[in-house]
């Protein structure tokens, strides 16, 4: 996944990369709570030119993860059409204060800078793929969800609610501080 600067000019270059399953497999080392969530493998789009001495990276990420629900536990499939844009300027002589950046330096060709969308590059070429697995992992949401209304598993006996219902008897507190008042009745019942 590897593009030229020497090649590129001011006018946009469409270079399209496509990544089979095991591609995402190596990030699996990386972000292992991800690990076989691509079965089908991921497309990469990528218009790039130069503008001045900068080098200007704009481009679509497609593809598809097989994710657990937070809720419910259910493998749900999560389409991915991700955009990203990337401005890199030459590094020169400056060498990244961050160790892993100065790394990804040699390694990729570039690094990133306090921004996602801006960083350094050194070199006649530059590897994306390091940078396609962050984004991606970035596209994750926190908390997936198979879908919104989903009702989740029973607490008390783990029926999937979403399938069928429970005779469980759902208590609540009536406010999330009510574990502290039982605690203080207690206390000061103890006292007297």
């Amino acid at each position: 996944m590897k593009i030229l600067l020497d090649r590129l000019t001011d006018s946009p270059t469409r270079t399209r990369f496509e990544a089979d399953p095991a591609w995402w497999q190596q990030a699996s080392t990386t972000f292992e709570e991800l690990a076989g969530a691509s079965r089908e493998g991921f497309v990469f789009e990528v218009d790039a030119h130069r503008m001045g001495e900068d080098v200007y990276l704009e481009g679509t990420i497609h593809g598809e993860l097989s994710l657990a629900c937070a809720r419910c536990l259910a493998r749900y499939r999560l389409p991915l059409r991700e955009r990203f844009r990337l401005i890199l300027e030459p590094a020169g002589e400056r060498v990244p204060a961050d160790p892993e950046a100065a790394a990804g330096l040699v390694r990729d060709g570039f690094c990133l800078g306090d921004e996602i969308e801006t960083g350094w590059f050194k070199g006649r070429e530059i590897e994306l793929g390091s940078f396609f697995r962050e984004w991606i992992a970035l596209a994750v949401p926190v908390q997936p969800l198979c879908r919104e209304d989903c009702r989740g598993l029973c607490p008390r006996c783990g029926v999937d609610r979403n399938v069928e219902m429970c005779a469980c008897e759902v208590v609540s507190p009536s406010s999330p501080f009510a574990v502290l008042g039982a605690l203080r009745s207690t206390k000061s019942g103890g006292e007297g």
